[in-house]
Order: structure tokens, then sequence, then C-alpha cells
């Protein structure tokens, strides 16, 4: 692809093609908004280039930055001198090992030579540590050069490697011989590979000294972390399609870019993926680690203790092994790479893609990565992501304030608190001889916890939840100060038994506990009392039928159990440490003791959100529908200390001409009935015989594909079958073939794949039907992130607005909150009532933006409600939509406004020829298509189906 570079306000932004207009202003705001250490809120819509748009104008700006640190690094090695401060074109040295600058403000009152002297020391140590870095630059350098020049390098790792595979398993077979002929020794009280179910003396103030993972041997793998972008979006697919941008961008062959995901997604060893389970694979995957960082130091005590019983070695990862690692990350660095290409390479070069990927951040320039992992503070710093000093741009940011809110909100069953409870106490019991006084103070702890959350739902710990019938039914909301008191635990440090929790890593204990004894304990001869602990096991888990005799093996195949509920439980414990104005507990009451439930509500988005804003240097926020912005400015980036200075908005119309869409408000159907799809009112009938009229002489002017969206998924399905009642469906069937949306995710491919194949194939078929009708829900599967392009998505019709649920506690507790923090502007509703408005339009302006995707697309999208005439409403729609919009009070200026937009499609083909025309077929057509689009036709323009 050639390199059209482009010359913008004296920058350079290399480009792959002559871009549009809106892409030059895009690129040019985006330059100075991390120039200037901002945070922007960048909206482009879908089809204008967005990706590229942020890939080139971010990488030129890093280009620069770059350019002009080596520029400065170089004039300070040489002179030895300060930077200077003057100008605001020099670079900040803010990455981790240039934090202090020199001419740092000092204490006042100090005499001249302390200070002079302390500044002389700043401006040493600073060009010590930018040979350091200098140097580390230089080394990784020409290690990638020259993996890149001789492809040998990575061959004679891999035959290395192999040969290191060969000596350990004969090392083994050496230590298996030499065990056999030994005497056998007494077997000790516990049976062989128990010893590391028990906990290690706990000790609250001291870390371990291989707590990042690297073993003394392996810190080179280690880095300074350069400044670097990190890109996070929503889903997997959306990350990838990012990665094949920057491939095919200028900058694709330049850029050290590194793909993160989790271990489901990377992890090569076959045993550990087989478990299937997230936490089951993380779980694994860190005793793996831990065996191997274990097994030094026990060879060693084993060589000093020779007659001393050894322990079976537990199995260590294969595939974490410090040359391939150092190999994998080079390769990772060397060329833009997707999750699937990283997986393929950690395979070929037999090393773990997780760790290989997570080694290359420190010296990569653009990190993808799910921002749920960036936002979520301890999956950030166990990545190993640190933000001082970046760039982070958050892409598909429509929905950031709701999953920020979904990630620290965390919910709890009454089930999940007896089972937890059950297996913790099995544990305490049959290790009680064995464990330090600090851990069965803390187990204790856990254990009075977990009997008082039980308590509080109205249930008794110590009997089958499934059987509990609760007296009091209900959902209550409580803070979280009042729900502490009531549960009688105010009384215990919560934010040491979080810590406690992480540090001693009792739910992998508990969770290997489980996995070697299964559900249910033998009864230990010196604790006959635990009979009836085991029983109630059995009852927790009804495919249980009898206590196993011995431990289960690991090589009995079965299901792979379910993670230790008490990881969940640590997850509600650590919500609770959240500050008592920023969050509620909402105790859920149900029939039964198992299916309550105690949930917490996050609040305050902007606390987790605080500390990405302040560590960064810059933030930008992006989106192709970022309206309404309100709810950005002020629950989100207000609150975390954003001043209004420091925000800037951006936003850009459409590539494609005005006359490529046609927005509709209709007031009215066919038959005059008024459309307004309140609660109350859209039940009724004549409602829904409205909605089918309307559809019917839509489905006879569009040809192609038409979506429809309803409200929720209750309310297409009272339509549909009201409409198969009364004849409506056989109607709209005569012109289209009816699909609708599935509940099950599984099943949302196949269905769009069957309504692909009828648009596609409708030409060919001849006959009355001319494409296919999509009943759809808001906020569904299919209203984000499908793409109906062109035939697929012709007209969009929205019925109703999708407003949530009011009697919601959640939604009524999140309302009382901001109209209680947010001051309230004259003139405006309340920040209560705003945040359902907002949450409404925001559902209905990604749906409406599922038509038009690219630059000759076209499409005509339908609002059935007159209360999307209400100007605050129609100013909540994007702004390339709503200009164009047409409020119609009947239902034939409309029709006719839709027939003037689709014309007769053969008079249509034959001007396009000649001309450019609005809603131009872009498509070479044959015989057959010109014939089936003549079926399209209605006998006259004027004649659309009344209401009888």
């Amino acid at each position: 692809m050639a390199d059209k570079s482009q010359e913008i306000g004296g920058i350079h932004f290399p480009f792959p093609f002559t871009p549009y207009s809106i892409q030059k202003d895009f690129m040019a705001e985006l330059y100075q908004v991390l120039e200037a250490g901002k945070i922007g809120i960048f909206e482009s819509p879908t089809g204008t280039g967005k990706s590229l748009s942020l890939i080139c104008g971010a990488l030129s700006w890093l280009r620069d930055f770059e350019r002009k640190k080596r520029e400065e690094e170089a004039r300070l090695l040489e002179t030895g001198a300060a930077p200077s401060s003057d100008g605001k074109d020099q670079p900040p040295f803010d990455s981790p090992s240039c934090q202090e600058t020199p001419g740092t403000p000092r204490p006042a009152g100090e005499p001249d030579w302390v200070t002079q002297f302390v500044q002389k020391k700043e401006e040493r140590d600073l060009v010590d540590r930018l040979k350091e870095e200098q140097l580390r630059r230089k080394k990784r350098e020409e290690r990638l050069r020259q993996l890149r020049h001789n492809a040998q390098l990575k061959y004679a790792a891999k035959r290395e490697r192999q040969e290191e595979v060969e000596t350990e398993h004969l090392l083994r077979l050496s230590r298996d011989i030499l065990a056999a002929g030994t005497e056998a020794e007494p077997p000790e009280q516990l049976a062989s590979g128990e010893e590391e179910l028990v906990l290690s003396e706990y000790e609250s103030e001291e870390e371990k000294g291989t707590a990042n993972g690297l073993d003394g041997d392996e810190d080179d793998l280690e880095e300074e972390h350069v400044t670097k972008i990190y890109y996070c979006s929503r889903t997997h697919s959306q990350l990838a399609q990012f990665v094949h941008e920057v491939q095919k961008s200028p900058f694709g062959k330049d850029t050290r870019l590194v793909s993160l995901g989790s271990r489901q997604n990377l992890c090569i060893n076959e045993d550990v993926r087989n478990l299937g389970s997230v936490q089951l694979i993380n779980d694994r995957c860190v005793e793996l680690q831990r065996s191997r960082h274990e097994s030094k130091s026990k060879s060693r005590a084993e060589d000093e203790e020779p007659k001393r019983r050894r322990r079976e070695p537990r199995a260590a990862c294969p595939f974490y092994n410090h040359k391939q690692l150092q190999l994998l990350q080079d390769e990772v660095l060397l060329e833009v790479k997707d999750i699937e290409q990283l997986v393929t390479l950690g395979k070929e070069a037999g090393a773990c893609p997780y760790y290989g990927s997570r080694f290359a951040i420190p010296a990569a320039q653009v990190v993808v990565l799910p921002y749920q992992m960036l936002l979520h503070t301890a999956t950030r710093q166990a990545a190993g992501i640190r933000l001082r000093g970046q760039v982070v741009i958050i892409d598909e940011a429509h929905n950031l304030i709701d999953t920020i809110t979904g990630i620290h909100s965390t919910e709890v069953s009454g089930s999940q608190l007896c089972q937890a409870h059950s297996q913790l106490l099995q544990y305490m019991e049959r290790y009680r001889k064995r464990l330090k006084a600090k851990n069965l103070m803390y187990i204790k702890q856990i254990l009075y916890l977990l009997e008082k959350f039980v308590t509080v739902l109205g249930g008794n710990i110590r009997q089958n939840p499934s059987t509990q019938s609760l007296s009091q039914t209900g959902t209550e909301l409580k803070t979280i100060n009042d729900f502490l008191f009531q549960s009688q635990i105010d009384n215990i440090n919560l934010f040491k038994v979080r810590r406690y929790c992480e540090k001693s890593m009792v739910s992998r204990k508990l969770f290997g506990f489980t996995e070697r004894y299964g559900a249910v304990l033998p009864p230990p001869r010196e604790q006959p009392r635990l009979a009836g602990f085991q029983h109630f096991l059995q009852s927790l888990q009804p495919g249980v039928t009898e206590a196993p005799a011995a431990p289960v093996e690991e090589e009995e195949a079965r299901a792979p159990r379910p993670a230790s509920p008490l990881v969940h439980i640590e997850g509600f414990l650590a919500a609770l440490t959240t500050a008592n104005q920023d969050g509620r507990v909402i105790l859920s009451r149900q029939g039964s003791l198992s299916q309550s439930s105690l949930k917490f509500l996050l609040l305050n988005p902007a606390v987790p959100f605080a500390q990405v804003v302040k560590e960064c240097r810059a933030v930008v926020i992006a989106g192709g529908t970022m309206q309404p912005v309100s709810d950005f400015r002020e629950q989100l980036l207000a609150c975390a200390g954003v001043e209004a200075e420091r925000l800037v908005e951006f936003s850009c119309g459409h590539v494609i001409p005005p006359d490529n869409i046609l927005p509709l408000v209709l007031c009215s159907g066919p038959s005059n009935q008024p459309l307004e799809f309140t609660y109350l009112k859209r039940e009724l009938p004549q409602m829904m015989d409205e909605t089918g009229r309307i559809l019917c002489n839509l489905c006879n002017v569009v040809p192609g594909g038409v979506i429809c969206f309803f409200p929720s998924y209750e309310y297409q399905r009272q339509v549909h079958a009201h409409w198969d009642k009364s004849g409506l469906l056989a109607r709209l069937a005569i012109r289209k073939k009816i699909f609708q949306e599935p509940k099950r995710a599984s099943q949302v491919e196949q269905v769009l794949a069957a309504y692909s194949r009828c648009i596609q194939g409708h030409g060919q078929a001849g006959g009355t039907v001319t494409g296919a009708l999509l009943l759809s829900v808001v906020g569904g599967k299919m209203s984000e992130g499908i793409n109906f392009s062109d035939n697929l998505g012709r007209c969009v019709v929205l019925v109703g607005m999708p407003y949530p649920n009011i009697k919601s506690p959640e939604l009524q507790e999140k309302m009382a909150y901001l109209d209680q923090t947010l001051p309230r502007t004259p003139g405006q509703p309340p920040p209560g009532k705003a945040l359902v408005e907002n949450l409404c339009m925001k559902a209905v302006n990604q749906s409406i933006g599922r038509a038009i995707r690219h630059q000759r697309d076209f499409a005509s999208i339908v609002l059935l409600d007159q209360r999307y005439a209400r100007p605050p409403v129609l100013a909540k729609l994007p702004a390339w939509i709503r200009d164009r919009v047409q409020v119609k009070a009947t239902f034939g200026s409309a029709f006719a406004a839709l027939r003037k937009a689709w014309p007769c499609p053969v008079h249509s083909i034959l001007t396009s020829l000649d001309r450019v025309q609005p809603f131009r077929v872009v498509a070479p057509l044959s015989l057959s298509d010109l014939s089936t689009l003549q079926d399209i036709s209605s006998p006259d323009t004027s004649n659309y189906t009344e209401g009888h």
C-alpha cells in the first residue's frame, strides 16, 4: 500500500492513502492532546477510518517524542548540563528511571552551596541513568537486528531446548532408579504431595523475593519501561482488527507492538488448557510457576538432609524457560503480531506466549489489551503494566462507565457462602496441628465472616442451603457501614483479611484441597466428629454419592471442577473496603438460601479511574458513538479530578454524502394511531398492529435487509406472537423472510449467516421475497459490534424508546447518588433523571449505528415514537444523524419521503451509470437482479397500506 504522507500544521503524518479531511483534523487534534498531556474525548463515526486515524496520529506523536528525547539525551551526555526548562518542546523525562529531574525546587532557607551540591548530584545521577538506558536500548536494538537478519538463531535455540528436555528426562530416570534401590523410609503423617496444601507461615508485612515470577538468572528479562501507548478495546476481535490495521499502516514494519491476553487465550500447555475454567487455568499456572521457583531451594535442602524422605517433585511448566522466553520476547518485538500469531509463535519456540508477551511490555512502543485488564488495579499490576508517564487510548469506549462499574461490582450466592464455609472448616480441621497461629486466626475470622453473611440473609450456615426456606423475601439495599453493623462484623479489620487472602493464597490451597479429595473427605481417625460435615458436603454436591477412600488421581477422567467459591467471596470482601459513600450492598432474599445473594454495587466509577488519569501522561477516550458525552464529563472525569482546562472534546461528521442517509421520526402510523410506546401503552393490541402495518409498508419499498429493534426480549416475543395470531406475520413474510435474534449467544452466528444468505440469494431466487427482516433487541447481541453494511442493513427501525427499568433498586440508588453528589444545572433535569435518558439514548445510538459502515453505504433510519421529536432527545443523537433528521407528523409524508429516497430501482440503476445518485447501487447487477428489483416496486407510489 502506497504511503500518502501528509503535512498538517507542520507535522508529518504517514498515511497509507490520501486521508479524508476529517481524518486530518482527527490526527492533528490527537497529536496536540498527547503533546500537551490532556484528556481527550474523540468521536468518529464507524466508516470514517477511526482506527487508522488513531494509529497514524498517535504513532506520529510517539515518533517525534522519541526523537526529541534522544536529542535531549545526546545533549545531556555531551555537556553534562541539566535540560532546559523554558520550552515545552522539551520532552519530559518521566520514565521510571528518570522520575526526578534536575531543577527540583529545594526547601526555602537552605544555603546556596547545599542547593548547588544537590543539583550537581541530581545532574550526575541523571546522566548515569541516561547512559544505562542508552546501553540497554542499544543492546536490545542489536539483539533484534541480529534476530531479523539471522534466522538460524531461533532454530539453534529450539534445538537447545530439545536437548534440555532430553537431558531432564534422563536425569529423572536416574533419580527414579536410585530411589528404587534405597531402603524405604517410614511414611510421614501426611500423604505424598499433600504438604503443598498446607499454608506457609504468614508474615503480614513481608513478601517473598520471587513474587515477581522471575528467578535471579532471569533478571535480564526485565527492562526499564520506555514511553509507550496502551491501546485498549472491548473485545478480542476488536483488538485483532486494530493489530491488522497497524500491520497494514506505514508504521507496521518499525513498531514494537505487544498483544496481551488472558491465560485462557495464550496458554499452550494442553494439560492446563483442558481445565476449561478461567480461574482453574490461572490457579494451575501459578502453581506450576511456584513449583519451578521452589525447585532450587528444595534440591538444596534435600542435599543437606539426605536421610529425610524426599517429596515427590511437582511438575513445572515445560514452556516457562528462561532462554526460550528471551527468544520469544525478542520475536514478539520484532514484528507486529496478533494473539493467534503469538500463540503459533509460542508453540514453535516452545515458550509460553502469556509470559513472553508480558516480559516484552517494557521495551514495547504499543501494548494492545482488553480494557478490563487495564481498568482493574490488581489485574493491571499482575500483568506488569506501569502507567506513569504513559499514554492510554481507550477505544469503543461508549460503555466505559458500565464496564468500570461491572468490573468492581461482585455478587456471592448463599450456596457459595455455605460451600466455602464447609470446605474451609474441613481444611482447618484436617491441618489444625500443622497450621501456625496467624493462619488459624485468619481462617477463623473468615469462617466467622461467612457465617455472619449467611445469617444476615436469614439462613443457617450448618444446613443445606437448597432446602432452607427464608421467612423474609425481597430486596434490601444498605450502605457499606450499615451492612457491616447489621452483619456484626464491624469489629473485624477487613483490610487485613483481604491482604491475608492475597498473600497466603488460601483460596488456591483450598482449591487444591478439594481437588485432591473431591467434595468430601474421608473421616480422619483422630477427628471422627467430621462425619457430619462430610454428609453436609455431599448434600451440597448431589453428584457425589459416597466419600472416596483415597485421594482423587490426576489421571482419572472427570469434568473440571469449578473454582473455589472462596475466590468470589474474596472479591466481595475486597469490595467492602470501598469508601462508604461510593458503594452499596444489595441483599437479595429469594425463596431459598441457595438462590439468595449479597451483591456489591459500585456507585462511583471515578474512584478506580482516577488512578489511571493521575498516573498517565495523556488519556484518550474514543468511539464511533460517544453521545451523550455529559456522562463521561460529569460522572467519570470531573469526579476523577480532571480540571476543565485539561479536557478536550472532538467530534467529526461522517464521510458519506448527505443524501446517503434518511433519518425519520414517525409520530403516527398508517391508521393515524399516535406512536408512543410507553410501558403502559406498548402492549395494547392497536399499538402492536400499527407497528406491523408500518413494517409491511417499509418492506414493500426497501430492498435487501431490514433490522427492527425492540426495547426488550419479552416485548419482541409478545409482538411476534400477536402478529402470528392476527396474520400480520404472514403478510410480512410475503416480502421478507423473517429472522429473530436468539437468546443464546452460541446461536447468533448461525442466525446471521442464514440472514446474510437470504439477502444475497434473493436475486437469484426470484418471486416476491426481496430480502429479510431481522427482529432484534436494543442492547442485545446484535445491537453492538455487528456489521450490517450495504444490503444487509438498508433500513433500521427502532420501536419505542428503550428506557431502563426505573424500578430496579440498583438504578434507583445510582440516581439518588448522582442527585446528591453532582450539581444540578439550571434548566436541565436532575442528574438522576438525566442518567436514565442518557442510558436510553446510548443504546439507541448504538443500534442505529449498525447501518452506515463505509463511505459508499446508504440506509434509512426510522424511529417509531413521537417522543424522539423532543428537542432534548434529538440533541443526544450523533451530530451527523441529528443534522439530517426529518420529523413526520403523519405516516403519509414519511412514506413519501421513503419512496423518494428509494425510487423505482430500475430508474435509479440506469441513472446511476451517468452520475452519482443518492442511495446508489455500488455492486454490479445481472439481468436476474434487474428483474428481481422490478418486482420490488409497488403499482402506485401513493398506495401504502392503510389500517383496517
